[in-house]
């Protein structure tokens, strides 16, 4: 019908065209206030029937059906209620999202009273299903999940609270509340999520984990869905694995250029075990990707294991773990041990076993890459050591550290100039790096960057390289300290100095170096 593509279009309201109707039509427009608290049985009509045609039951009187209709015009319609009941039909006409919000309520009422009898709701899961199939809600998780692309956004979360579900986005590391959800539709978005997710949507009770392949605004996006149960409901996080919005490339990815030179020299290595540290969410995964691409794949036989794969590398072997199954990165090793790989890449060293057969790869020939969850490269050495690795393995084995975290850059279109207070310049160590009366730059906001003033990403590092020096203090038992100060006078910038570089480079701010590198820690 002309009047629904005019609304979906923007033109005009569907109240506009509901009161043109009506006028064209002779007939009465019911408002949503009019509509029925409790919508009344009738026999013959079904919940899947009236939602499908948009139809809410008025009441039955001396053998006439009042119905309010979105298009009362459909003569087949009209007929198809008059042969499913053998009332007479007197239709009305009501705004489709006014009949929805009835029908929606009904539906979730039912959940509610079906909530605590799960395990026999058959008819409460088909409910959920058929609302999670309507238009509006389909409609209203694309535009949630569409969002991700001019937002640049990573996670999506859906936060289930007394007031509806939040909608909230991670962009540039930092979350923020979207949009909320109003709590008749909470159910239906999540169960359309899960759905789309192919999870069960009767089990809410218990963490799932899904995946969600689709295409929006010409890109393929794919979603690592994971839900859990919270006390007003499900929470939804949903990871956006972009491939084409990820940089493969070591060389874009923020590397001073004598970090980066000394980097590729460790993996050059052909054999020894290099490590990424930092916490969740600091690009550890996408630099061993990008080490990995560098590396000629026709060359050398390549293995990975993950869990979960994020993003598959053309000529690499990539294995998922399956803890339910058994297969976990330590018995995944043993197996890709007999295969013959010159290097191995583990997602993330969690346990003892797989640290030790790490360590025992790296001795045998072969080059290891893998993610420790540290603050700093040094105490990468300390949890090694109380995983159960010896020192003198590390030694042996461990060729270098690099700890890595994320810093937002200065939107381009309005970053500002500063001249830095003396006293800060002095203070944060910043005149090392700052040429005098140089000026540094803070963020503004602009309409290009949302008003947050930041625009992307890019990486502070700092890359330990096991000398001798370091091999005598590791052996000699001293801590994560005093080996990333026995670093440092070899030479190595610590995160926080190559933040500080960045800001003299004017790519970042002071303030955002201080909040990212004010972990830098391993007591």
């Amino acid at each position: 019908m002309l009047g629904q593509v005019l609304v979906r279009l923007g033109l005009v309201s569907e109240l506009d065209v509901g009161r043109a109707v009506a006028r064209q039509l002779d007939l009465p427009l019911i408002a949503s206030s009019d509509l029925p608290v409790q919508v009344p049985e009738v026999d013959g009509l079904v919940p899947e029937f009236l939602r499908a045609h948009s139809l809410c039951p008025l009441k039955v009187d001396k053998g006439e059906l009042h119905i309010a209709m979105r298009t009362p015009q459909d003569a087949y319609l009209r007929k198809a209620l008059h042969l499913a009941t053998g009332l007479q039909v007197r239709a009305y006409l009501a705004l489709e999202s006014d009949i929805e919000k009835v029908l929606t309520e009904v539906v979730e009422e039912l959940a509610e009273n079906d909530s605590d009898e799960v395990s026999d709701g058959g008819d409460f899961v088909e409910h959920l299903k058929d609302l999670a199939s309507e238009a509006p809600v389909i409609r209203l998780v694309n535009t949630i999940i569409g969002r991700v692309i001019d937002m640049r956004a990573s996670d999506i979360h859906l936060e289930p609270f007394d007031d509806g579900l939040h909608v909230r986005y991670r962009v540039d590391g930092v979350i923020s509340t979207a949009e909320i959800v109003p709590p008749r539709h909470s159910a239906a978005v999540n169960s359309r999520v899960k759905l789309m997710a192919h999870l069960d949507i009767a089990e809410r009770r218990l963490p799932q984990d899904g995946r969600i392949k689709t295409r929006v605004k010409g890109r393929e996006l794919d979603l690592r869905v994971s839900t859990v149960p919270t006390v007003h409901g499900e929470s939804v996080v949903m990871r956006v694995l972009d491939r084409s919005s990820v940089r493969f490339s070591l060389e874009e990815m923020g590397f001073a250029p004598g970090t980066l030179e000394r980097f590729n020299q460790l993996l050059a290595r052909p054999h020894g075990i290099l490590l990424v540290t930092g916490p969740t969410g600091s690009g550890k995964t996408t630099t061993l990707y990008a080490a990995l691409s560098k590396i000629d794949a026709d060359a050398h036989k390549i293995i990975t294991v993950e869990e979960p794969v994020e993003y598959q590398l053309e000529g690499i072997n990539q294995i998922q773990v399956h803890t339910q199954i058994g297969l976990t990165f330590a018995r995944s090793l043993r197996s890709i041990l007999r295969q013959d790989p010159d290097i191995i890449m583990i997602g993330e060293m969690r346990d003892s076993e797989t640290a030790q057969i790490a360590v025992q790869s790296a001795l045998t020939g072969h080059l290891v890459l893998s993610t420790l969850h540290t603050n700093t490269a040094a105490g990468a050495v300390v949890r090694l050591t109380d995983m159960g690795v010896e020192r003198y393995l590390i030694t042996s084995s461990v060729n270098g550290v690099l700890s890595q975290r994320l810093v937002r850059r200065l939107c381009p279109h309005c970053r500002a100039p500063h001249a830095p207070d003396p006293t800060v310049l002095k203070s944060s160590g910043l005149s090392r790096f700052l040429e005098p009366g140089a000026p540094i730059y803070q963020a503004v906001g602009c309409s290009q960057c949302r008003g947050t003033g930041y625009s992307g990403r890019t990486g502070v590092h700092e890359l330990l390289v096991i000398d001798d020096a370091l091999r005598r203090a590791i052996l000699d038992g001293a801590d994560a300290s005093a080996l990333h100060a026995q670093a440092a006078a070899s030479g190595m910038l610590s995160l926080y100095e190559d933040g500080l570089r960045k800001v003299a480079l004017g790519e970042t701010s002071l303030d955002e170096v201080l909040r990212v590198t004010e972990d830098q820690s391993d007591a």
